[in-house]
This record gives structure tokens, sequence and C-alpha cells, in this order.
């Protein structure tokens, strides 16, 4: 039930986050969902591929410092109060949220949304007990 995020850290300057983009094209990955967090001095690329471990090595192979982890994917309602649902049910049982970030899937009236927790498994278990449709990677990537 688990999902592999890679995440890729980028100094905060010109044209750092277009050579990552440009790697990963330039290989033919294909990225799912991505999202960025920044500071002043550097930031954090979440992206989720069909295959990390590939990906991982190419950005590796170009200088990119990156990290394979676990995240949770999710199904919810693309409406008003689908994303208070889900988080709903985690504030319930006390499970922290780390992040998250979400794509719409435009072949179906569903959100995805991506979240890390402290805890995964009892983040999965959690979400599970809630009803909450969580995903494995073959239904995100071919999606």
């Amino acid at each position: 039930m688990k999902l592999k995020q890679i995440s890729v850290f980028l100094e905060n300057r010109k044209g750092r986050l277009w050579k990552a983009m440009n790697v990963l094209s330039n290989a033919g990955v294909n990225i799912r969902a991505l999202s960025i967090a920044d500071t002043s001095e550097f930031g954090i690329l979440r992206m989720i591929v069909p295959d990390p471990d590939v990906a991982k090595e190419i950005l590796e192979k170009n200088n990119f410092v990156v990290k394979v982890n676990d995240v949770i994917a999710v199904e919810v309602m693309d409406q008003p109060g689908g994303l208070d649902v889900l988080l709903g049910v985690l504030n319930k049982a006390d499970i922290n949220v780390e992040y998250l970030y979400a794509f719409v899937e435009k072949k179906t009236d569903k959100a995805i949304v991506v979240i890390r927790t402290e805890d995964l498994d009892a983040g999965i278990k959690t979400l599970e007990k809630g009803g909450i449709s969580i995903l494995k990677a073959d239904d995100v990537n071919l999606l």
C-alpha cells in the first residue's frame, strides 16, 4: 500500500529545476505528480514516477542529491470537502501529516492525494478504517 516517492534537493538558483526536468525528460521518465517546496537556499522537489529507482540513478549521475521514501496515495472526491474528510479521519486518530500534495485525474471525478505521515503504517490502518481508498503504485502510475 506504500508508494515510492523521490525527493530531489535543489540549490535555489537559476536553471537547477529545469536541469532536473531536462535530465528526466531525456531519459523518458514520466512524472505522475510533483510538488516543490523552497527556502531561500534550497528546494525539495518531490515526485511520483513509474520507476523511482531509475529516476534516482539518472538524477544522481547528473549530480543531484536524491532520496527515495515511502508515502501513501489515496483517492478523494474532487469536490468541496473531499480533503476535509481525509484529514478529518487522520486528525480524529491523532495521526500527524508531515506534508501532502494532490493532482486531479481527468478521467474520473476523483483527486489523488499523496500523503506523508509520521507513522505510515498507522496512517494506512487509520485511512482504511475510515473508508478512504488507498491506491497501489500501479493504480497511480497507470492513471
